[in-house]
Formats: structure tokens, C-alpha cells, sequence
């Protein structure tokens, strides 16, 4: 295999990666080879992280953050803040003299203070607000997390001082405020674009207080941000900052050893040898805050028997999944959490690999002989699936033995997802990375009731006792008491198998040797900020 992924690099690096007119735009700046265009450039509006990998951390700041090597919570927009005994009121004092970018289609007049808080979150909370339906109205992570419900109000207090009220406490409400997903937006260009008739435009065309400022953007090829003179926290070494889009990873990390690129996203298993071996470059990894699954379209009949659910998970053989398609690069997940988190249940046992007892099942739901199904292979790679057609073609086989028919299904990445969320799919092998290190970020975004809507749970299956135990368990701020719950939350999906967990992923990243300042965020998303590269 190596051998072959030798040639073929080879041929890719002789043929010229560059396309013809873009050779100047890629040589200038950091150039970062990413696999995907963005939905929008604004990620309250988009679970995906090809979306907040492109957008969070270079456009904007959002209230607090996490630090990425400690994972705990540190300033950012927000210098400090103070949370009432009772856990239902969050006051927030917030930083002076921040700065919106400037670019030709905006001058701000002002910087940053609390009206833009109380903008950024109203947007999503409050379905009257003027800018809520604003490019289709709907906020997932927000909504999977029934945040609508759970915020009471915000007010501003004063110029820099803002309060949250909750309806009922909340222990992970500050890691979400920290997430990619809750960033801060520029009231003041907001009002700009409705008075003349474009509000679409502020999540096309961005205004943030982030190291990096919106240039100009083709999809499938670039987006290029230039250097925010004037950022907070100090400007950047890098006059501009070039996402050079390269779905494939080949090329990706052909374009790594000819210098067109300076990182890549999500090198191959098949390719980190040669990433190790080569004297210019440098691998990092890191364990990931993530789950691989194979999720199950609970409102589709047959799935919406358990029998049925449990009977695939049975006859399908997870080790080999995990041999043949991570190689050495990930766990083997009993659950939505993995190893790190501190609510991992050492007691939860992974299913057995038994065709036998899933026909008992399959016959027991009156399915004698067999029938056929999809599964939807998603076209991109992922820390967590860095080959869903390859895992896709090994279930195929096991459940043909079982006496059922796979269809596998994949379109372009966009259509993928606008199609899951319409549920045409019976079946799906995609993931989720955190976006914070709360358990909760597991166990509600992906099969909370509230979820369904939003389009993170993919399994569209709601449990009125499940959601019960997870909204207790982020009702208390006592880990052993939340721990109590989630293991009751754990033994409902056991029984009930809407997805089946499947790995728990190493992330890796691959650069050039001279950047400094590049770190792993074990959350996933990518920063560029404080990124320097030293030159010939």
C-alpha cells in the first residue's frame, strides 16, 4: 500500500499542483490546504466544522474561550465574569477597546461594547428579532441544545456589562458560550446592511473583531483574509492568510512537500509514514474529544424497531472497521464519550460481534427474509471517519450475510447534509468532534429530542426518559450526581441502539517545518492566530 501511495504522490507532485493564475496567491502568506468549501461564513448558522474550521477562530472572538492545551475556560471578549449562587444569572464584564475589522464595504464608527453581545445572541434566541430568518432562520447547535428555552433574557446592564438569565441552571451553559459556534457579530454593520436591503450579506460577506479580516472568497478554490491591523490581542505576523480548498488528500499533502502549502487538514492514515519520514515537515497529534457512529433513521420503517437496530449492530464485526479503516489511530468506543472524558462509564461493555443472535432478532421482527437499505457514506474525511466508503463497502459484506441488501449512497458534501437533514437517509456513518470538553456536548447535540430539528441527531430519534435524564444531569454542577445520570442515559441507548458507536480518533495535523505556534485543539476547530512563518 505504501508503495502505491508512493507512485501515485509522485505523479500528483510531477504533474504541477497548482492550478493555472493562482501560483502568486498561494506563494504569498500561510497558505493552509483545507478539504471543503464553508456553508456560510458566519458558524452560528452551521454544525460543521468545515464551516467553523474556515470561520471561527480567524473572523471572530466570541465571550470566553478555551485554552487549547488545558482545555479550561480563559477570557476572550468577555475580561471576567461571575456566576449568582443559584446558577441562573451570568454577568459578564466585557473588554475595551476591542476593534471591528475595517474593510472597503465597512468603516465601524465604534468598537466593540455590549450592544453587539446582546445582537449576536438575540439573533439566534429570539424568533422576532429583525435579523432571526435571516438566511433561513435556523441556528442547530443552539437549537439542539434547546438554548431558546433555557435562556430567560439578556440585558445590558451597561456599555461593557452584560446579564444572561437562565429559566433553570445549566452547568455546561459557560463551555457553550465558548464553543466555535457563539461568536460575536457587529450590531452596528448589522443596522448598515438592513438599511440597505442586504442583511444577507452578514453572513456572506463578515465582519468580526478576529486576527483576520474577509478578502475574497471562490468556492471550491480559496478564500483568502488579510491581516486585521489593530487586532486586540495584536497583530499577526502574516500579512494574509490563503485556505487553498483541496478535497482530496493526496494532493493535500502533495501541495505540503512542494511548499504550496503550509498545513494541511486531515492527512490520511495511509500517509503519516511519509509525513514522519520526510525531515521538512511535522506531525503532531493528539487524543480527540470525539465519536465515529453508524446512525440508524428511527422515524423509516424497519429501523424504528429496536429489534431491527440491534440486530445490525450485532452482525457487523466493529474490530475489523476499526483495523481496516483507522489502522492504529484510534479506540474503540463503547459509548458517545470517549476514554478522556470524566464521565466515561468503565462499565459499559461493547456489543459482541454475533450473526447468529442478530437473525433470532431480525426474525423475531418479523423480517425472515431480509431486505434492503441505504447507507449513507458522507464524502469527506474526518478524524472520526477518514474513510466512511471504505467502512460503508466492510458493513455491506457482513450484513449480506445476515440477509440484507446495502445500497451505499454519497453525494458532494453540501447536498450530503442538506439531504440528511431532510432524512432521506436509512442509515448514515458520519460523527461528531465536541465543541466543548461538558459531556453534555455529547449526549445532547446528538440524540436529544430538541436535536432532531436541528439536524444533529441523526438518528431522528427522541426519548422522552433519556431527555429527561440529560436536562437533570446539567441541572446540578455535582459530577458524581451527573455521573449517575448519564450512566442511566447509557443504558436506554444500549438498549435501544439509535446509532452504534464505533471509534474514538487520534487527531493529527501535518506543517511545515518554521511555522510556530500551531496547537491542536483537542475540540477540534483550527486557530491561526499567533501562527508565524519563517522565511528564506
Amino acid at each position: 500500500m505504501k508503495h502505491h501511495f508512493h507512485i501515485l504522490l509522485c505523479a500528483l507532485i510531477i504533474s504541477g499542483c497548482q492550478k493555472a493564475g493562482e501560483s502568486e496567491l498561494t506563494r504569498q502568506g500561510l497558505v493552509y490546504c483545507s478539504e471543503g468549501s464553508p456553508v456560510t461564513f458566519n458558524p452560528q448558522l452551521d454544525i460543521s466544522g468545515t464551516t467553523a474550521d474556515a470561520t471561527s477562530h480567524q473572523l471572530y472572538n466570541r465571550l470566553i474561550d478555551f485554552d487549547p492545551q488545558t482545555g479550561k475556560l480563559v477570557p476572550s471578549l468577555a475580561s471576567s465574569w461571575s456566576v449568582s449562587r443559584d446558577g441562573l444569572t451570568y454577568a459578564f464584564q466585557l473588554r475595551k477597546h476591542v476593534n471591528f475589522h475595517q474593510t472597503p464595504y465597512f468603516r465601524p464608527s465604534r468598537s466593540f461594547d455590549a450592544k453587539d453581545v446582546l445582537f449576536s445572541i438575540n439573533r439566534w434566541r429570539d424568533p422576532n428579532h429583525p435579523y432571526h430568518d435571516v438566511s433561513g432562520g435556523r441556528y442547530p447547535y443552539f437549537e439542539s441544545l434547546g438554548l431558546q428555552e433555557i435562556i430567560k433574557d439578556v440585558s445590558l446592564v451597561n456599555g461593557f456589562r452584560v446579564e444572561i438569565k437562565l429559566n433553570y441552571p445549566d452547568s455546561s451553559f459557560l463551555a457553550t458560550l465558548a464553543t466555535d459556534f457563539a461568536v460575536i457579530l457587529s450590531q452596528e454593520y448589522a443596522s448598515q446592511l438592513m438599511s440597505e436591503n442586504t442583511p444577507e450579506l452578514l453572513d456572506t460577506r463578515p465582519i468580526g473583531t478576529g486576527p483576520f479580516k474577509f478578502d475574497a472568497y471562490r468556492k471550491d478554490a480559496y478564500i483568502r483574509y488579510r491581516r486585521h491591523d489593530g487586532y486586540w490581542e495584536g497583530n499577526q505576523s502574516q500579512q494574509q492568510l490563503i485556505y487553498d480548498i483541496t478535497p482530496r488528500s493526496s494532493l493535500r499533502l502533495a501541495k505540503l512537500i512542494t511548499g504550496e502549502c503550509d498545513v494541511i487538514a486531515y492527512p490520511a492514515q495511509t500517509e503519516l509514514q511519509v509525513i514522519e519520514e520526510r525531515p521538512d515537515l511535522v506531525l503532531e497529534e493528539r487524543p480527540g474529544l470525539n465519536v465515529g457512529f453508524w446512525a440508524f433513521n428511527t422515524a423509516k420503517p424497519p429501523f424504528d424497531d429496536a429489534r431491527v437496530r440491534r440486530a445490525l449492530a450485532l452482525a457487523v464485526d466493529r474490530k475489523t472497521l476499526l483495523d481496516a479503516v483507522y489502522f492504529d489511530t484510534a479506540v474503540a468506543a463503547r459509548g458517545l464519550l470517549p476514554p478522556s472524558s470524566w464521565a466515561f462509564d468503565e462499565n459499559l461493555q461493547e456489543s459482541s460481534y454475533n450473526p447468529v443472535q442478530a437473525k433470532k432478532l431480525l426474525q423475531e421482527a418479523g423480517i425472515d427474509s431480509g431486505f434492503s437499505m441505504t447507507i449513507w457514506a458522507m464524502p469527506i474525511e474526518r478524524a472520526y471517519n477518514p474513510n466512511a466508503t471504505k467502512m460503508a463497502e466492510l458493513i455491506q459484506h457482513y450484513l449480506a450475510e445476515v440477509g440484507i441488501q446495502v445500497r451505499i449512497v454519497s453525494h458532494e458534501w453540501s447536498t450530503f447534509r442538506r439531504l440528511l437533514l431532510q432524512g432521506q437517509h436509512d442509515s448514515v456513518l458520519i460523527g461528531w468532534s465536541a465543541d466543548n470538553g461538558d459531556p453534555d456536548n455529547f449526549y445532547r447535540p446528538l440524540l436529544s429530542c430538541s436535536a432532531i430539528s436541528s439536524g444533529s441527531n441523526r438518528a431522528n430519534w427522541c426519548s422522552a426518559e433519556y431527555d429527561q435524564l440529560i436536562n437533570q444531569a446539567v441541572r446540578t454542577a455535582d459530577e458524581s450526581v451527573r455521573m449517575r445520570y448519564y450512566q442511566k442515559a447509557n443504558q436506554i441507548l444500549a438498549d435501544q441502539v439509535p446509532l452504534v458507536p464505533i471509534a474514538h480518533a487520534y487527531r493529527f495535523q501535518a506543517h511545515r517545518k518554521g511555522l510556530t505556534g500551531m496547537q491542536i485543539n483537542p475540540f477540534g476547530g483550527i486557530s491561526f492566530a499567533n501562527v508565524s512563518k519563517e522565511t528564506d
